[in-house]
């Protein structure tokens, strides 16, 4: 889309416009990549809220069905609320553009970003963030940016910048990179057990492919940029934080205790007791006084608990800075699930479960981009309350559980097999018990762990580590001095510069998300903690292989059963039977799912809670693609009663003939003496003519029950074909 200013960026397919739509916006622009574009605003609030003590930022992106030329589905025909897919997305603009609005900036900001257009082959997400940076560079917002963001692949061996959804389909690695002109500010995704030094490798290839991003963005600003305006920034009051330093002492002593809840316990002592301080000698001089405690407490608690960390490499926990914290894991331990672990690092802990469905449980999503498909595998976490030793509202899943559920599931998809070789759909459900840092690495061991214990049969294990960094810079910002973390509890990740989430097998990287409170990440520290991350990851994989070191062979008993059979694809039909008569009648009688593959190769695949269930419907299944056989005992329904003898029905959809001289060992006027229309009955097959047609007999099945010999009887001692005898007629005589 066109628009006053457009900038390009030929390398990059990209295109940057501004200055027609949203005028009264600080800021707003539209990118366009192929035929998908996304519109991007960025609003200020004029003045900060009374008495906020944080800075909030929101980001929201929506996806117009209209975009891709479909009307939504439902009764009120438009979108409601979010999908995953959109929260996603909001999330990952946000993390990169949080860190570069200045410190003490407290006015409210809101990022809106609309998919208006979608060629089904560019994702709209990559350009949501490099919009979002276009219009708070163009706008008198302040903000240190641009930044840049590309989605990167893996194709043969060969990097592809921004791939179509059908060229992921090759790929290995779906890496989205942000960065700025000299640093990295966050990256997401997943890889197939992709080694470490591949994986350096994306990211330093991938700092240079930002770079006309990042040029377009200040050509744009040049040509339709406003000057940036002075908002007022909320700064500690230097009477509060003056008193607030007189307790650092003690401070320094409630940090260091081991527990976590004893530790919070004494930190908020200490700030009572600096508020009673506050009120003594301050008194009424303040106009927020509980805003202004907030605000000079948390910097003293950052200001201490990171000169611990830098200056006397001292950890809460007293561990050395690349130990992780004790592990302690079991599975099997529900008795009723699929397949259960408890997976417990430290303070946190994760139970998670593993749950087996068939081909009618897989999670159907109509997206605007990807159109209507299905998932096999899902994974959910949920991050309840008393988790952290706190009360609060059960409500819809919020956006970090979303993220972190998303994370833990791209860091487990490339290990699963087939849907060929294993073709359940599968739901991993992690509840977080007990919190401190790292859950949802928690999640990955642990559902790793369950999809073992449920006999999946995957093809490595995985395990997550979380790293953190505290830093020192110069003027520039540029680190001076470092330290990482390995295994960060909550404090080091909400005082530190980084969480930075791997995932892997022995082999290589799974998944992973890096997020930053700095303004940037040198690639040399990147480096280094993603070689600290292998070390950590193989030590916990040795842990859990102790406890489980390979899948089950066999699913639990209560796990659904699968079979999966051929059948001639002409008998289909008849499986099916007259308006799915057949087909509901197995599914009644046998309990199990049956589903007919559309390819009409004549495969069959049944899902069933049991094994009774399932020999029963694979039984049905083979009567009827089978074929009456001579010399085999069947027991028919009787379908029809002729004067001569009557037809059985032995196999769905095939019958025989049984001659009045054959239903039994003794002489039978009429059929209808025997059997009626309806009855079962036992019958053997005793011959099949050249024509096809089925001779059965009830005296021979009843001979062989007792064991007696059995002579048939022909209808008629006359051969087929054979001349009539000639006998005189009444004209003769």
């Amino acid at each position: 889309m066109k628009q006053l200013y457009n900038v390009e960026v030929p390398e990059r397919g990209l295109r940057f416009s501004t200055g027609s739509l949203a005028k009264q916006a600080n800021g707003a622009v539209t990118v366009q990549l192929g035929d998908t574009c996304v519109f991007v605003s960025a609003v200020a609030a004029e003045s900060p809220r009374s008495g906020q003590d944080f800075f909030p930022l929101s980001v929201d992106y929506r996806e117009k069905f209209s975009a891709a030329g479909r009307i939504p589905g439902g009764y009120f025909k438009r979108e409601g609320r979010p999908s995953e897919k959109e929260v996603l997305s909001s999330r990952l603009c946000d993390r990169p553009l949080r860190p570069l609005f200045p410190k003490g900036f407290m006015n409210e900001v809101q990022i809106i970003g609309y998919l208006l257009s979608a060629d089904l082959q560019n994702d709209g997400d990559i350009l949501m963030i490099n919009g979002a940076s276009a219009a708070l560079l163009c706008s008198d917002i302040p903000w240190g940016g641009p930044i840049g963001a590309i989605r990167l692949a893996d194709i043969g061996g060969e990097w592809v910048v921004n791939p179509t959804h059908e060229q992921m389909l090759d790929s290995r690695l779906d890496m989205v990179y942000v960065g700025n002109g000299r640093h990295l500010l966050m990256i997401e995704g997943n890889a197939d057990q992709l080694p470490e030094e591949r994986f350096l490798e994306a990211l330093r290839f991938a700092q240079e492919s930002i770079q006309p991003i990042l040029r377009a963005q200040r050509e744009l600003a040049t040509l339709a940029g406003k000057p940036k305006r002075d908002f007022p920034l909320v700064q500690p009051d230097e009477r509060v934080l003056s008193l607030c330093s007189h307790f650092e002492e003690r401070l320094r002593e409630a940090i260091a205790l081991p527990e976590k809840i004893s530790r919070n316990a004494a930190i908020a002592a200490v700030k009572e007791e600096i508020k009673a301080s506050i009120d003594e000698k301050l008194g009424e001089d303040l106009e927020e006084p509980e805003t202004a405690l907030s605000v000079a407490f948390e910097e003293l608690l950052e200001r201490t608990h990171r000169h611990r960390l830098l200056e006397e490499g001292k950890r809460s926990d007293a561990r050395a800075c690349d130990e992780i914290r004790p592990i302690e894991c079991a599975t099997g331990i529900l008795p009723c699930v699929h397949g259960s672990a408890l997976f417990q690092r430290g303070e946190t802990q994760a139970l998670v479960t593993t749950t087996l469905g068939s081909s009618r449980d897989v999670q159907e999503i109509d997206a605007v981009s990807g159109g209507i498909h299905s998932k096999t595998f899902v994974l959910h976490y949920n991050f309840p309350p008393f988790s952290v030793g706190e009360t609060g509202r059960m409500g819809s899943t919020g956006r970090r559980e979303i993220g972190h559920g998303a994370l833990a599931e791209r860091s487990l998809t490339p290990v699963l097999p087939g849907e060929e070789e294993f073709p359940y759909a599968i739901r991993v459900l992690s509840d977080i018990l007990e919190s401190n840092g790292s859950s949802s690495m928690a999640t990955v061991c642990g559902g790793c762990l369950a999809l073992m214990d449920a006999g999946v049969k995957i093809t490595a294990p995985v395990a997550g580590i979380s790293l953190g960094l505290v830093s020192a810079t110069d003027e520039n910002g540029e680190i001076q001095k470092h330290l990482i973390l390995t295994d960060i509890i909550d404090a080091e990740d909400h005082f530190g510069d980084m969480d930075f989430k791997i995932a892997g097998t022995q082999k290589g990287i799974t998944g992973f998300q890096l997020d930053l409170k700095i303004h940037g990440l040198p690639l040399s520290v990147a480096e280094e903690a993603v070689i600290r991350s292998r070390a950590a990851r193989l030590k916990i994989l040795e842990l859990m292989r102790a406890v489980q070191a390979d899948p089950r062979e066999e699913l639990r008993e209560n796990a659904p059963r699968y079979e999966r059979v051929k059948i001639d694809p002409e008998k289909i039909g008849a499986l099916i039977g007259p308006g799915g008569k057949n087909i509901k009648r197995i599914t009644e009688i046998s309990g199990a799912q049956i589903d007919i593959h559309e390819d009409n190769s004549g495969w069959v695949s049944i899902f069933a809670t049991g094994r009774e269930s399932l020999e029963r419907a694979l039984q049905e299944i083979q009567l009827i693609s089978a074929e009456i056989e001579p010399g085999k005992v069947y027991r028919g329904i009787v379908r029809s009663v002729k004067d001569f003898g009557i037809f059985v029905e032995c196999i769905p959809g095939k019958e025989g003939m049984v001659h009045v001289s054959e239903l039994s060992d003794i002489r039978i006027e009429r059929p209808e003496d025997v059997c009626r229309i309806g009855d079962e009955i036992v019958v053997k097959c005793v011959g099949i003519d050249e024509r096809g047609r089925v001779r059965l007999s009830r005296k021979a099945a009843l001979c062989e029950a007792r064991g007696d010999p059995y002579e048939a009887k022909m209808p008629s001692s006359r051969p087929r074909g054979a001349p009539r005898e000639r006998t005189s007629s009444h004209r003769e005589r």
